[in-house]
């Protein structure tokens, strides 16, 4: 017996744009013998269905549990509707409104379907580098305004073929509506330049850079976000070349290998490891070094991890595709000179990169808008975020809030922004260390870059509590010019309320927060950064933090980890004897110096920071006394631990100090006694864990908190994660770690936006 039939309207909210879902919706509801329509609004995705109860029932069961691959959903509302009943389906115009607004889909990596048929000599887009569908390609790189719509992007220049066009306008086609959709006939075309000499196009001009890459040069190639700087990654001289030329004396390198086994020639990679090396996102992975295989150790020197990615555009693949001579793995590292933003545009890249480039692999779609690649890591078996960009940025964060529009500017290093409205944040892409002009410049292009995607107009700005940070003037200048609030917030406390929202945390009760980091200005003029507060996104109180300890030099000592040492060693009443690694790294006019500035403290700034202890215990150690980059001190610390060393230093509290001065008398015996530095290094570890055990244990003795969350750059280190996170999980506790923006100062943005929320009574 038949049924009825109704109508009913549905809405659906999120990544629903650029995705495939209407030609999924229309091939489903023609399968399902269900009438109406669908289309794009300027919120989401409309769909009014016709049917028999059970039969949409089904439908929309499906639409619920199964949407395209690519989609997010946020919401979805189903409920009877008066429409008329439709005996077809179709897709119909889109309807917009100026004031709403709908998430935009990041840049994807390239899928299986267009993987297959780039190798396929049968199809008509065979060894095409620009091959993509409805289930991958560039996004977010390629949008200058909404709707997202082809005439709107950088592929407005390229009209489609007629055959494009017919699978651009087939619903049944998973091509349907795929704004990149392109072929050789009419689409973007690559292009190999040695200026002033050579010029190839096509098929030549990727062979010309794969005999570039096997001759041992240098090649500068344009990729989805911006410009990479590859050379064979197994060619130590090519490396070393690379290095000199970019002033990258250390720092690790990014690798990309054609496929995984390749890669596990070099790395472990875990099931997790694997399927997020090859999610649609594509990210850098930090991975494990098999042990005894070195070929690759040259470009990440003293490192136990390796950053690799496998190949997210098609042209990625024809480069790396493997052959005679050819490596098996690349070095691909952004396109600059080190502190400078990633080259994005062509005429700047050729200019800016060609003292670093032997030659250029060059295609003529415009960039949009410069994105660096992700790095992540796998904690247990979640996504552990180091660097949040392409494949990850623009996608909203869902926050149980409806929240005004805020701009949070984020903190100086590995600065990112965050825009507001209603229960979204806009976290945006990585901009980088905000120390020159050119990374302001793309720091505020990306502020209107977001607004103008996502109709936004700030009603109030949060800044660090930094007053020369250049995204706090940027702040303060722009909240006078358009008379909006200004909230100064506390960068710990930022840290804090960002793994709170990262960890969905709704709740008023205070939460504990082992916040441990390099920098953050304090609320007292001290440099913070080993701060134990107890608060959420309302307030926090400062329960415990290390002892104050002189930076002699200010932010020349934090490139000097040494004089951080030597710092320490004075404050503990430990003299400077010949036979120390840091005394002994310094010439004896030096060291007096250095005893006066202490002596009287002249420029010799305060702070209970977290990552300068472990820099002065690496230098005492004789691991690092001088850094070429962030954090590679502590990095180079954590790779010579001992694993299966249980021992632990004592780490008294006093009052409502951590007297890190207590262990520089014990390491010092341990050291003079003959223990092994690998011994000592987990020992300390062990230390640190132990005290934020027993820390956490006081506070949920005299306050029945036992959520801890656990943020900082510091955080970073896994030794100290794991082993914190066992002790606390073992007692009882209920950790709090990052698993969808960064620990460090990538998450700050996030963190300001709720304080400031809460601030305007808007929690």
């Amino acid at each position: 017996m038949s049924e009825t039939p109704i109508t009913q309207k549905i809405h659906i909210t999120g990544i629903v744009q650029g995705v495939g879902f209407r030609p999924y919706v229309f091939n489903l509801a023609s399968k399902m013998k269900i009438g109406g329509w669908v289309r794009n609004t300027s919120s989401g995705l409309e769909i009014v269905a016709s049917g028999e109860p059970s039969d949409l029932d089904r439908f929309i069961q499906a639409l619920r549990n199964h949407p395209p691959t690519l989609a997010h959903v946020d919401s979805f509302e189903a409920s009877v509707s008066e429409y008329e009943q439709y005996n077809h389906f179709e897709i119909r115009e889109s309807n917009s409104v100026s004031t709403e607004f709908v998430p935009i889909s990041p840049d994807i990596s390239i899928c299986d379907d267009c993987h297959r048929e780039l190798f396929d000599p049968a199809d008509r887009r065979y060894r095409y580098p620009f091959i993509n569908c409805t289930n991958c390609g560039p996004r977010f790189s390629i949008i200058k305004n909404v709707p997202y719509d082809r005439p709107l992007t950088t592929m407005s220049e390229f009209a489609m073929c007629a055959d494009c066009l017919q699978e651009y306008t087939a619903p049944s086609d998973r091509r349907y509506h795929a704004q990149p959709i392109a072929c050789a006939k009419c689409g973007p075309a690559v292009s190999f330049k040695i200026p002033g000499k050579t010029e190839l196009f096509a098929e030549e001009a990727i062979s010309a850079a794969r005999a570039l890459i096997r001759e041992g040069k240098i090649l500068a190639l344009k990729g989805l976000g911006g410009y990479h700087l590859a050379c064979d990654a197994l060619n130590r001289d090519a490396v070393e070349r690379l290095r000199q030329r970019k002033q990258r004396s250390e720092k690790p390198f990014a690798l990309m290998c054609f496929d995984l086994n390749t890669m596990k020639r070099f790395v472990q990679i875990s099931e997790p490891e694997a399927a997020l090396l090859e999610s649609p996102q594509h990210p850098i992975v930090l991975l494990e070094k098999i042990n005894g295989v070195s070929a690759l150790d040259h470009t990440a020197p003293r490192q136990n991890q390796l950053g690799m990615m496998l190949p997210y555009t098609p042209l990625h693949l024809l480069l790396l595709e493997s052959g005679p001579g050819f490596p098996e793995a690349l070095v691909m590292t952004s396109g600059n000179f080190s502190e400078e933003p990633i080259a994005y545009q062509d005429d700047e890249a050729l200019t800016r990169l060609q003292p670093l480039a032997d030659a250029f692999l060059l295609h003529n779609r415009p960039i949009h808008m410069r994105v660096d690649d992700s790095v992540m890591r796998v904690f247990g078996k979640q996504v552990y975020p180091i660097r949040r960009a392409r494949g990850y940025a623009p996608e909203p964060l869902k926050v149980p809030h409806v929240l005004p529009q805020i701009l949070s500017c984020g903190a100086e290093l590995k600065n990112t922004f965050a825009l507001s409205r209603q229960g979204y944040i806009f976290l945006s892409h990585h901009i980088g260390d905000l120390e020159n002009l050119e990374t302001l410049s793309s720091f505020t292009q990306g502020i209107e870059h977001y607004k103008r995607l996502f109709h936004l107009e700030p009603t109030a700005i949060a800044v660090d509590l930094h007053p020369d940070y250049l995204s706090t003037l940027f702040g303060q200048n722009l909240s006078r010019e358009q008379n909006i609030p200004l909230f100064k917030v506390q960068h710990h406390q930022a840290h804090l309320a960002s793994c709170l929202v990262d960890n969905d945390y709704r709740e008023a009760a205070p939460v504990i927060g082992l916040i441990f980091d390099g920098t953050g200005y304090g609320t007292d003029g001290v440099i913070w950064g080993g701060e134990v507060l107890l608060g959420g996104y309302n307030a926090v109180d400062r329960v415990y933090h290390l002892s104050e300890i002189a930076l002699p030099g200010g932010d020349s000592a934090i490139r000097n980890p040494a004089k951080i040492a030597l710092s320490y060693l004075q404050a503990a009443g430990i003299d400077w004897t010949p036979d120390l690694f840091p005394v002994k790294s310094f010439q004896e006019e030096q060291r007096v110096i250095l005893a006066q500035q202490l002596a009287h403290m002249v420029n010799c700034p305060l702070t209970t920071s977290m990552g300068r202890l472990f820099d002065a215990v690496s230098s005492l150690l004789g691991i690092r006394h001088h850094i070429s980059y962030e954090g590679q001190a502590a990095i180079e610390l954590e790779n010579i631990c001992d694993r299966s060393e249980n021992q632990t230093y004592d780490l008294p509290i006093n009052g409502s100090r951590i007297d890190a001065l207590a262990l520089f008398p014990q390491i010092l015996k341990d050291m003079r006694n003959g223990v092994s530095h690998a011994v000592i290094a987990a020992r300390f570890h062990n230390a640190i864990a132990n005290c934020c055990l027993v820390i956490c244990q006081k506070l949920r003795t005299s306050t029945g908190v036992n959520k801890v969350a656990l943020s900082g750059g510091v955080w970073q280190n896994m030794t100290l994660l794991r082993k914190t996170t066992q002790l606390l999980y073992s007692d009882g506790f209920e950790p709090l770690i990052h698993h969808r923006v960064p620990a460090n100062d990538g998450g700050i943005s996030l963190g300001q936006t709720l304080i400031a929320a809460s601030l305007l009574h808007a929690l």
